[in-house]
């Protein structure tokens, strides 16, 4: 047994090495996961021994897991789950059965090894990560495609195949108390008892106690039963001998009918992701170093044959039960590595001596690997299914190549080419519509292609960051091109491959807010529009023209706002809830005031003696009395009484606060 101390320092070693591997790995944009995995490595048993018994924080681990269920439960509503039913029974267990004998067939016949520890290991090869998997399609916007459908639908059965493989475990050891069909049929019933309750749990008293808790307007309180009603779910799933993610997911599944499902997701994502961090850790410690230098050429082989086998089992599997052939393939490469399930069965089988250390540490290493292959597995799905048929990309919409592309785009002359076909290049479309303009339109959505496409629209599908779709697209002949895809790196990509064709075409690009303004202007962007700034200008018009201010005058203040690159409108007074960095983790602009006082420095000097330059902080106005400078010169001498409202980064403005007071 730890001591609580013992604890402390394990626990401050692992989020230690995470920080570390995660910022460095962000800097070479890997996938995160290989971080963790490489900490565990080094800090484990097998290594450094830093905590050389895992088993210790395995509970961190668990609730990382419960978590992600919990929030993935929060994604699929009981329509999307009825909706799904065919997949998880259908080729979730159809996958599992095929897999495993397969895997069998290999160990046994061709390996050498019994019956039953060829069973073990096959059913721990089958199982795919659930982790890793729902994480990286969400990261990636993949949840909700037809892929990720059927790899969720999957994963479920996953799970509840993971909790007979671990009951029929004790029962091939002789260990099991009852009989394995009774217990088989015990943990179904349990199952449906369980499911029965949580929906009505879900339907009636969670929403009573959320709009109650609502009412107190705690945020506090509000996370607290969020956490309360995830862990209670998984502690009663867990009571039942099932599967703690399986409750989670079905208390999320019951909350996601609610409307307050997007609170909730919001609320439980920084503890979901930390909690992952820390399984993945606890995986890579697993990882016998020393078995995996000895053995590294059976490793490697080991797992390239079960991704490559578990793929084009999966591929085929999906295809016979009716996916189209792309969809197919993508959710194989989703789901060709092997899963944390797995390595609780090799644990639990070494503990009833139905398999050698080492035959669990080879297998341990080989999904690790295959693990560690899976974020660029996922990350490059639809580029490899697009090798793999490349006539035929995507079966959800027509077919379009860039040949193709170039054939029917070649009589369009003077058009619009629209990057992103969401709610802003569809209006944006509409509005062009109207005055009989031509446009085109590219998204990398095979179900919006295929929607707009119904709908009479001018889109084609194709990736509007690739020159030899813009040149398909008639680049060199359209008139502007109008970027308004939502994802910062993606707009850049966009914008660097318009710009590097050469063509001197305008380009506007949409953002969000203006925390990449300049940088977007430096790319080659030749009007960038921020929607929140232009939404508070249409405010700002809508509330003068109701104190019948005049229009002309309105008219000229807001042109004279967007000429000054929203200069007026960038950064705000943040408050409690304000978010000071923006998804890329950069800081924000923003508005903080300073009063001037007899005992500062900067009193009865001006502006250009106090130097705020050196700080990169401007002085957007000076408050004097009862008047207001805008954009002060540099000559202006400050006095008692001033206050200043500077513009900049939070570092920025602290160094303008020190030259300000002290000098």
């Amino acid at each position: 047994m730890l001591e609580n101390t013992d604890y402390f320092n394990q626990v401050m070693i692992i989020l230690g090495g995470s920080v570390i591997s995660t910022a460095l790995l962000r800097r070479l944009r890997l996938p995160p996961v290989l971080g963790y995995l490489a900490v565990g490595l080094l800090i484990g048993p097998y290594a450094f021994q830093l905590i050389p018994n895992p088993d210790d924080l395995s509970f961190l681990s668990e609730f990382g897991l419960v978590f992600l269920l919990f929030s993935l439960g929060l994604e699929f509503s009981l329509g999307k789950m009825n909706a799904l039913r065919k997949t998880v029974f259908g080729l979730g267990s159809s996958q599992v059965i095929l897999c495993s004998f397969f895997f069998w067939s290999v160990l046994h016949f061709m390996l050498g090894f019994s019956s039953e520890t060829s069973l073990i290991v096959a059913g721990a090869l089958g199982l795919s990560s659930t982790a890793i998997v729902t994480q990286e399609l969400t990261r990636w916007n993949e949840l909700n495609s037809s892929h990720g459908h059927s790899a969720i639908g999957i994963l479920l059965f996953q799970d509840l195949a993971a909790v007979i493989f671990l009951i029929m475990i004790p029962a091939l050891a002789g260990t099991s108390d009852n009989s394995f069909s009774f217990a088989i049929g015990l943990i179904l019933l349990k199952g449906v008892a369980l499911f029965i309750v949580m929906l009505a749990v879900g339907k009636w008293l969670m929403p009573f106690i959320f709009h109650e808790i609502s009412k107190t307007r705690s945020e506090e309180l509000f996370v607290m039963t969020v956490l309360l009603v995830a862990l209670t779910a998984a502690w009663i799933t867990h009571a039942l001998e099932l599967s703690m993610a399986l409750g989670a997911f079905l208390a999320g599944m019951m909350l996601g009918e609610s409307h307050f499902k997007h609170q909730i997701e919001a609320d439980i994502r920084p503890f979901r992701d930390i909690l992952l961090g820390l399984f993945f850790v606890t995986v890579g410690m697993q990882l016998n170093y020393q078995v995996l230098i000895g053995n590294l050429h059976w490793v490697i082989l080991g797992s390239i044959g079960l991704v490559l086998s578990k793929a084009f089992l999966i591929a085929l599997l999906a295809q016979l039960l009716g996916k189209d052939k792309s969809s197919s393939i993508r959710t194989g490469l989703i789901l060709a590595q092997g899963g944390e399930f797995g390595f609780a069965l090799l644990t639990l089988a070494l503990t009833n001596g139905l398999l050698e250390a080492k035959t669990a540490s080879l297998v341990v290493a080989i999904i690790v690997f295959s693990i560690a292959v899976t974020p660029f597995l996922i990350r490059y799905n639809a580029d490899i299914c697009q090798r793999l048929i490349p006539n035929k990309p995507y079966e959800e919409v027509p077919p379009h190549n860039s040949e193709e592309l170039a054939e029917a785009t070649s009589e369009l002359n003077k058009h619009i080419i629209v990057c992103g076909f969401g709610r802003v290049g569809q209006t944006v479309a509409r509005f062009m519509r109207k005055e009989s303009l031509p446009i085109l339109a590219l998204d990398n959505d095979p179900i919006r292609v295929q929607e707009a496409t119904g709908g009479g629209e001018n889109i084609f599908f194709g990736d509007s960051a690739s020159r030899k779709v813009l040149e398909a697209a008639g680049l060199h002949r359209a008139s502007l091109v109008v970027i308004t895809v939502n994802e910062y790196e993606q707009t850049l990509s966009i914008l660097r491959s318009v710009r590097a064709l050469d063509y001197q075409i305008p380009v506007v690009v949409r953002t969000r807010d203006d925390s990449h303004l300049e940088d977007l202007k430096q790319a080659g962007a030749t009007e960038v529009i921020p929607e929140a700034l232009e939404g508070s200008l249409m405010l700002v018009t809508h509330v003068m023209t109701q104190m019948h201010i005049p229009f002309r005058r309105i008219a000229r203040m807001v042109q004279t706002a967007r000429e000054q690159r929203y200069q007026l409108l960038h950064g705000y007074f943040h408050g409690r809830l304000s978010q000071l960095l923006d998804k890329q983790g950069n800081p924000r602009v923003r508005l903080h005031p300073v009063k001037i006082s007899n005992s500062c420095y900067a009193h009865g000097k001006t502006i250009e003696e106090i130097k705020l330059n050196s700080c990169q902080v401007q002085i957007l106005r000076i408050h004097r009395k009862n008047e207001d400078i805008e954009h002060p010169e540099a000559n202006i001498r400050l006095t008692s009484g001033d206050t200043l409202i500077l513009q900049g980064l939070t570092d920025q403005i602290e160094q303008a606060e020190s030259l300000i007071y002290s000098g």
